[in-house]
């Protein structure tokens, strides 16, 4: 696809680019270092967190670890959004399946010849275990990503979340044919398939595990090798860290690190579940990615 206008500044280049993913055009955003990059990185966002969220991380990521970052919001949200999200068909698994895979190969396409590097927050790391054509793949970085139940959740966090599967927020998808996220307090519309999957796996035990093999692909993860970083956030109530060790079992026996990062880490600052990308705690991207 082409590319848009770049932007410069004095450490790294910000390049506006399109690429496709099946039958739709994702937008996303190039952030490259000054010179010859060690690495690329492809940044998987979180459901209904768009890519603009992720900036100052890629950029440090351009800037201290010489690393060239894709950020990009997944069909139908964001950047990407062709319309209103009532008429888009787009479900979870799609986000996943299709448009992540799409986003590796387009730097590979970029950066042939460097390790690439996968970082999936949340949904970017969920379903990553099913997903083929990682060949090329040198390291997974998981940030707040798991397999998490309804149940996992503590108090008072819990009862949000049990408004949200299965108080007021189905019947109104169900009327108005999206979530209508802003309205609700979650902060982003959403297309409605990717709502009722996304209740579907957070209500059911094992997550989307029943599905596999046969709406979903089995999980291939450990046939590959490849290592994998999981982080979890002491004070992340949306998926505690019981829940993202369970989706390490998934990825398989392949070489794992698990790290807890705790507030204190951050200055005190509080991290929870998007917390880890925020500006205010740049303290810890240098464990999330050390130098390549």
């Amino acid at each position: 696809m082409l590319d848009g206008h770049a932007e410069h500044s004095a450490d790294i280049r910000v390049e506006e680019l399109r690429f496709a993913a099946d039958d739709a055009v994702l937008a996303g955003r190039l952030y490259r270092p000054a010179g010859p990059a060690r690495a690329a990185v492809v940044l998987n966002g979180a459901t209904g967190v768009p890519q603009g969220y992720y900036r100052h991380f890629a950029r440090w990521l351009a800037a201290e670890r010489q690393m060239a970052c894709l950020t990009y919001d997944y069909r139908d949200f964001g950047d990407s959004a062709q319309g209103h999200p009532r008429r888009s068909k787009a479900t979870m698994a799609e986000w996943a399946l299709a448009d992540q895979p799409a986003a590796r190969k387009e730097m590979q396409r970029r950066f042939a010849g460097v390790p690439l590097f996968v970082i999936g927050h949340s949904l970017g790391a969920m379903l990553m275990p099913l997903q083929d054509g990682l060949e090329n793949v040198a390291r997974m970085i998981v940030v707040a990503g798991g397999l998490v139940h309804h149940h996992d959740h503590p108090w008072p966090y819990r009862a949000l979340a049990l408004a949200f599967w299965f108080g007021h927020v189905p019947p109104l998808v169900r009327a108005l044919g999206y979530l209508p996220g802003r309205a609700v307090g979650f902060g982003a519309d959403l297309p409605e398939g990717v709502y009722w999957q996304w209740r579907r796996w957070c209500t059911t035990p094992g997550s989307y595990l029943p599905e596999t093999g046969n709406a979903l692909p089995q999980p291939r993860w450990a046939g590959t090798g490849i290592p994998v970083d999981l982080f979890a956030m002491a004070d992340d109530d949306v998926v505690p860290p019981a829940a993202v060790w369970r989706l390490g079992d998934v990825y398989g026996d392949v070489p794992q690190r698990r790290v807890v990062l705790d507030p204190q880490q951050a200055g005190g600052r509080k991290i929870g579940h998007l917390g880890a990308f925020a500006r205010a705690n740049a303290a810890l991207w240098p464990r999330l990615v050390p130098q390549a």
